[in-house]
């Protein structure tokens, strides 16, 4: 058990069900450009982004429109769809942007445990490797905004998660020390390693399902982070339960 001050959670697939949104706007894009398209394997090409643009956005080496209009293209090339010139690319966003957020939702094990936090006396926020506004909006939708003092996204500091800088500005900005500080993320390397390595308390969220990133039990035995199945289980090893 590690007691700690504060609590820092990532968002997408942590406190939001992003997996299930990201189906319902691939599902909707699919059916105009690409029908008949398998939406399930769409999903696990889109998620797995082989070929890093989103990881190169939260670097700062892209901007969001450049590393989504790239994956569009490369989904559409896989899938079979037309290639996406600017203005094509524009209508398609749009879609696969409405539709997502329409899907939208926290997971069930969020807000009971944000409230038990809450309840005692442990401040919480988020650190996020997309917009600070795009994400705030998702709070929102999802019921959750409300709970969380801080949200540090990737354009406050202009780069975001693994940089153990953006974990410390979240650190300063809810008022914590960083070892007396948990982060909560969905990924192994880019969230709870990354966390450690920062100085916080890195803890790996492994939901049930299929992994965005593929993780071996030799690398989970070796990242020396604390590992739960849900976040119910997370007053427990805070030593809050």
């Amino acid at each position: 058990m590690t007691a700690v001050d504060g609590v820092l959670f990532d968002i997408d697939d942590t406190l939001v069900e992003t997996r299930a949104a990201f189906r319902v706007a691939l599902a909707a894009v699919l059916d105009r450009y690409a029908p008949g398209v398998d939406v399930d394997a769409a999903l696990v090409l889109w998620r797995a982004d082989p070929g890093g643009h989103y990881r190169a956005y939260t670097r700062g080496e892209l901007t969001f429109r450049e590393q989504r209009m790239t994956r569009a293209n490369e989904l559409h090339a896989a899938v079979g769809g037309p290639v996406l010139d600017d203005d094509a690319y524009d209508a398609w966003d749009a879609l696969f942007d409405d539709a997502f957020a329409a899907g939208w939702t926290a997971h069930a094990d969020a807000d009971p445990v944000l409230a038990r936090l809450l309840d005692a006396g442990v401040r919480i926020g988020a650190l996020t490797n997309a917009r600070h506004a795009y994400q705030s909006t998702k709070l929102a939708r999802a019921g959750l905004g409300e709970r969380l003092e801080v949200l540090v996204g990737v354009d406050t500091l202009g780069f975001g998660k693994p940089d153990p800088r953006v974990f410390l500005e979240a650190c300063r900005r809810l008022g914590t020390a960083p070892a007396r500080t948990a982060y909560v993320g969905d990924e192994l390397d880019v969230d709870a390693v990354a966390a450690r390595d920062a100085g916080l308390v890195g803890v790996w969220l492994d939901r049930p399902g299929p992994r965005r990133v593929p993780v071996t039990d030799a690398e989970v035995a070796s990242a020396d982070v604390l590992v739960i199945r849900s976040l119910d289980e997370l007053p427990g090893i805070l030593d809050l339960a």
